[in-house]
């Protein structure tokens, strides 16, 4: 876990350094400098590429990282067939865009007809963020984790800034800004490939005869069935946010979305940790030591769920104070539910541990396909039910309920075919811990009117409390001592 903890450190600061742009974004820059209906286009354009790109991937992104250990050499002949492949998806998906575009226009013309103007602007971020998650998976697997995680974490909402920054001034005007997202990930993706360049990773050879025999059929046909998967992975997360601009409007669409990236903050750590043990599971698995995947499996759930549900007691907390800060924020505090039910399905994710991880890399990865397209087809009907009773809490509850079934789904399958169990007492004691602090600083505080002096104190409250209380009830002692030991190694 040291290997693993130094790595999810530099990944989880460069995330949280992303978090802290994305909130000036989200929180203040937007509202102020953009209607909500501009917000609205802004973030339907983005949503509907992320929703092309992993059909445009092709499922490549896992397929590498599973397959990354089987190849001793030609890394630059591996590096090079994945790209020209997912060219090929790319290509794929957007003559199929095309072919139904006017069923896509249709879905969009009552409520959201500007987004329509946007499709090309749609395709050409597919186009770069599908080639940056194939370089992304081969730095990876390369366990060359923070300079990635900067560029998409950081770079990519330094840009935002400076692209909303530019409009504000008036330099360029509305159309302009929201093709300027294409330039965004443009620029990104060059910053990647000049960084793999850097570091020796990034060369193109055409050498496609591998070492073993067999191994490029493998591949492809591992990443053509986990494709649905990845996909519904991805849909499960963007379809409310579409289906909340078709359904509703352009300026629903806003609330939720600042709502929305209020509470994804939640799961920042978990991402981190992903990141890094998905390529320590795929060797674990190729050497099939079990006992080492099942104790991973623990630790994660136990720290991450740490981590985690701290940041779900600060956010949800002071939900208020956030809203306070936001320009406009009559408007937009009307998504204040919708934190909660997103919270609550982000802390599923948290909980439940790496079990997609898992499935994916060992041989049952195919029922990851079935779980992902039960769930892809309960989310769309979940959002089809509540979002006209219920509106954007609608979306957020019907996402809330896709996140948890599907992970609970994925429990059951691990827990039957390999014996893995993510939950320990520790657990447990974190959730009943969050519980009780939440419930006793909203009755101390319960008076107090929004603002800085409220969320400083309140959150020094929670995280005073949080310390205490992990200590008192001796949660993750390995930890707790290894702290220790290094404080008293400090000492003189």
């Amino acid at each position: 876990m040291e290997k693993f903890a130094r790595q999810s450190i530099l990944t989880t600061l460069s995330h949280y350094l992303g978090v802290a742009i994305g909130y000036f974004n989200v929180l203040w820059l937007f509202p102020y400098s953009l209607a909500p209906e501009q917000i609205g286009i802004f973030r339907t354009v983005q949503d509907m590429a992320m929703l092309l790109v992993p059909f445009a991937q092709l499922g490549l992104g896992n397929a590498i990282t599973r397959f990354f250990p089987q190849l001793k050499s030609k890394q630059g002949s591996f590096l090079t067939f994945s790209v020209l492949v997912t060219l090929m998806g790319f290509i794929a998906v957007s003559l199929l865009f095309f072919i139904f575009k006017s069923q896509i226009i249709a879905a969009f013309a009552v409520n959201s007809p500007q987004v329509i103007d946007f499709f090309v602007v749609v395709l050409l971020i597919t186009l770069f963020a599908v080639v940056n998650t194939v370089l992304d998976a081969f730095s990876r697997s390369y366990m060359k984790i923070a300079i990635p995680t900067l560029l998409r974490e950081v770079l990519l909402r330094l840009l935002s800034t400076v692209l909303v920054s530019v409009y504000l001034v008036g330099w360029i005007d509305f159309d302009q800004m929201t093709w300027g997202l294409s330039v965004n990930y443009l620029i990104v993706l060059g910053s990647l490939i000049s960084y793999m360049f850097r570091i020796g990773k990034f060369s193109i050879e055409t050498d496609f005869f591998f070492e073993r025999k067999g191994f490029k059929s493998e591949f492809l046909n591992y990443s053509f069935i986990t494709l649905l998967g990845t996909a519904g992975g991805i849909l499960i997360m963007k379809i409310d946010s579409l289906m909340v601009s078709s359904m509703i409007g352009l300026e629903a669409n806003a609330i939720y979305n600042i709502a929305f990236s209020i509470a994804i903050v939640m799961e920042m750590p978990r991402r981190a940790i992903s990141q890094v043990s998905m390529p320590v599971v795929a060797d674990y698995f190729s050497r099939q030591e079990f006992p080492k995947i099942d104790k991973l499996y623990k630790d994660i759930a136990v720290n991450q769920t740490l981590i985690c549900i701290l940041l779900f007691l600060g956010i949800w907390s002071n939900v208020d104070n956030l809203y306070h800060f936001v320009p406009n924020g009559t408007i937009y505090e009307a998504g204040k539910w919708v934190v909660l039910w997103i919270g609550f399905g982000k802390m599923c994710d948290v909980i439940f541990s790496i079990n997609g991880e898992i499935i994916v890399f060992s041989k049952y990865y195919i029922f990851n396909i079935t779980a992902t397209v039960i769930m892809s087809i309960a989310v769309v009907v979940f959002n089809l039910l509540l979002i006209p009773s219920y509106g954007i809490e609608g979306a957020a509850f019907a996402s809330f309920l896709a996140m948890f079934f599907f992970n609970f789904l994925k429990y059951l399958y691990i827990k039957i075919r390999l014996s893995f169990e993510p939950f320990s007492w520790d657990v447990l004691k974190i959730l009943i811990l969050g519980l009780g602090i939440y419930f006793i600083q909203a009755y101390i505080f319960s008076k107090n009117n929004p603002g800085i002096p409220d969320l400083i104190i309140r959150s020094l409250a929670i995280t005073l409390f949080y310390a205490l209380g992990i200590f008192l009830l001796g949660i993750a002692k390995k930890n707790q001592r290894k702290v220790i030991e290094k404080i008293k190694g400090l000492r003189p």
